[in-house]
């Protein structure tokens, strides 16, 4: 049996298991989910569900993304390149930050200024996108 059919029949098992979830979790109904503790019960097996198929997805993810970054130097050359230049925009935004708070302030001056490099790396990397996205129209239009 191949890979790809193995996968198919996991997908439809976890599918139709949490569809019987889903539906039994209707036909409750929430006013009786939220008054009746022992019916509480349904929603923690439907959480446990998509938190074991979201770790399950991660770890194959994860595994697959290192099998082919081993298998492949130039694509691990590239990934690592692109890390460093992350970790450089992170390091920039963050050195540029302020320790600033407002008054009454529950959170920390540490705190205050992740917040603020990371507002400023987003605002960043969103330009650099933007920018790359207008580049190649630009680019594409120039060239016909």
């Amino acid at each position: 049996m191949k890979l790809q059919n193995i996968i198919k029949i996991i997908v439809l098992i976890i599918g139709v298991i949490a569809a019987f979830f889903f539906i039994r979790i209707m036909s409750i109904g929430d006013d009786v989910i939220e008054v009746d503790v022992a019916k509480q019960s349904i929603v923690g097996s439907f959480i446990t569900l998509a938190l074991i198929t979201l770790a399950i997805a991660a770890i194959i993810t994860l595994v697959f993304t290192l099998i082919n970054l081993v298998t492949h130097p130039e694509k691990l050359k590239q990934a690592l390149i692109s890390i460093a230049l992350f970790a450089v925009v992170v390091a920039i935004a963050y050195f540029t930050s302020s320790e600033w708070m407002p008054e009454g302030s529950e959170i920390s001056t540490g705190g205050a200024k992740w917040i603020e490099a990371g507002l400023k790396a987003f605002y960043f990397l969103v330009i650099v996108a933007v920018g790359a996205m207008l580049w190649g129209g630009i680019k594409k239009l120039t060239s016909k």
